[in-house]
């Protein structure tokens, strides 16, 4: 099997189990949707929510996981597995006393962060103090995410795929029943109801811990508390993460800038319209984004130990047609099809056809920056591989000047109705941005990439897309005329024919021009 192939395989593993966590992602946020529609409690909820997740990334998934990965491989090949385990206690003891003192300040300080967060809330009657309430029940909900992703990066190591990227389903499917059997009980005892999903996020949180320890304890790993900053791997993975908490420091404070003007632009909507639209925007990034980006992580790791940097080179350019395979053809559909989609996915209780029409216009604001947000997955974990977190970092501030001087003029041109836009615009330009340097960067270090062909999978590509786009928008115009004023069963049906329509008319495309890419991504024979 060539390598390309196995890795789309161990990809294709990835996207099955992410496509589960998706799936329930949304239903998740259907339920929430229906119950608070995109008013003070689901902005609290998300804001809330935001701050652990934060201080996750920044600590946990984004930078450690740059340095831990690359790291652990290093030990697991050179030293063998009980050392690789020794060292992985010692950094999940390390997260454990660091992330505890942010848990304790998070639970004690929670007024203090929700006004850093989102001072805009301050003029909505109750939105801080329901906020911050939440903010105290999910604070441990950080420590359990930090562990959950070490375990997910030690897992991914051992060529374990598929359970680390199902595990955030648990999460979700936790969330569900928080809402279904949670919420009714704390309505009918006088308790505020967003609260009940406080309660269940931290359940989910044990949950999909529990079961990636599970599984890595039949690797032969047994969790033990224990601390050493002189370590080798410790020292090692401390230079390593300095720079890249800056990096990723820098993209949290796009967040937290693009977080605080929505708060501002209206009482309520704007940041829910904003997140709606992200997690319609990040299902396609998590079936193949970050699933490309979870294997290339794993093989540029143990090509950079080997010193295969050729190797390495072939894997990244692998990763990046595969991305532009499937992100291509995905962002076209979201920009055709956004509204029928937010309509089938959330109209629905207190999520009115007024929160659909601004959704969609988030929705397509996003995609714009879909196929560069996707490849920055394969991009950025492959200077930490090559143990260069200094320029992805300095790439990160550019991208976050970038995108405020974007926010602030979107804001400011743009119809006063659609400003919210605007944030979503600059996000797709600062991916944008940060791609084109992490590109030109990459091949000043390792060289052209002219040799793998990647332009021409990728015109190909963009030319049956474009095929696909044209056949979707005279679809869908053809059944909205047809059908007139549908009901949600109807709409149902209606987009699936379409996208199933475009895709039949894509993957044929992709037969009949040979892509490489489809055929790895065809069942074994």
């Amino acid at each position: 099997m060539s390598k390309g192939k196995k890795a789309a395989r161990a990809a294709g593993k990835v996207s099955v189990a992410v496509m589960a966590s998706r799936v329930l992602g949304l239903v998740r946020d259907q339920f929430f949707a229906g119950l608070f529609g995109a008013g003070l409690y689901n902005d609290a909820w998300l804001v809330a929510l935001r701050i652990p997740n934060m201080l996750r990334d920044l600590f946990a998934e984004g930078a450690l996981s740059a340095a831990f990965v690359p790291t652990f491989t290093k030990f697991l090949k050179s030293e063998g597995r009980k050392e690789a385990f020794y060292l992985a206690n010692l950094v999940t003891g390390s997260l454990m006393v660091l992330l505890g003192i942010f848990t304790l300040c998070l639970f004690f300080f929670s007024d203090f962060f929700v006004s850093l967060l989102a001072a805009g809330f301050s003029g909505v009657e109750g939105k801080v103090e329901v906020t911050s309430t939440l903010l105290k029940i999910v604070s441990p909900f950080l420590m359990l995410l930090a562990l959950a992703s070490v375990a997910a990066g030690m897992l991914n190591t051992l060529d374990h795929f598929f359970i680390p990227a199902l595990a955030p389903a648990i999460y979700n499917v936790s969330l569900i029943l928080a809402a279904i059997f949670l919420v009714p009980r704390f309505e009918d005892n006088g308790i505020i109801p967003i609260y009940a999903m406080g309660c269940g996020a931290l359940v989910g949180g044990f949950l999909q811990y529990g079961i990636l320890l599970y599984v890595l304890k039949k690797e032969g790993y047994s969790p033990r508390f224990r601390l050493s900053l002189n370590h080798p791997g410790i020292r090692k993975i401390g230079r390593l993460i300095g720079p890249a908490i800056i990096g990723v420091s820098a993209v949290q404070l796009s967040v937290l800038i693009n977080t605080q003007i929505a708060s501002f632009l209206d009482e309520n909507g704007p940041v829910s319209w904003l997140s709606y639209a992200f997690r319609i925007f990040y299902l396609p990034i998590g079936l193949f984004g970050v699933a490309v980006g979870v294997v290339n992580l794993r093989d540029v790791s143990a090509h950079a130990v080997a010193g295969h940097f050729e190797e390495l080179k072939e894997t990244v350019a692998n990763s990046v047609k595969m991305v532009g395979f499937m992100a291509i053809p995905s962002t076209i559909g979201l920009l055709l099809l956004a509204r029928p989609i937010v309509d089938v996915l959330f109209e629905r209780g207190g999520f009115t056809a007024f929160d659909t029409v601004f959704t969609s216009y988030a929705v397509m604001g996003y995609a714009i920056g879909l196929v560069a947000y996707s490849a920055n997955k394969v991009f950025v974990p492959t200077y930490y591989a090559l143990g260069d977190t200094k320029t992805p970092v300095k790439i990160s501030l550019l991208a976050v000047a970038g995108n405020v001087v974007m926010c602030i003029f979107l804001v400011l041109v743009l119809p006063e109705n659609i400003r919210f836009v605007g944030l979503a615009l600059a996000t797709s330009f600062s991916a944008l941005l940060s791609t084109a340097l992490l590109v030109l960067g990459l091949i000043r270090k390792l060289g052209g990439f002219a040799e793998y062909r990647i332009m021409d999978t990728l015109n190909r590509v963009i030319l049956i897309s474009i095929v696909m786009g044209v056949t979707v928008f005279f679809l869908q115009h053809w059944f909205e005329q047809w059908m007139g004023d549908m009901n949600l069963i109807s709409e149902i049906w209606t987009l699936a024919a379409v996208v199933g329509s475009g895709a039949l008319v894509y993957f044929t495309g992709a037969w009949l021009l040979r892509i490489k890419e489809f055929f790895y991504l065809l069942p074994k024979r």
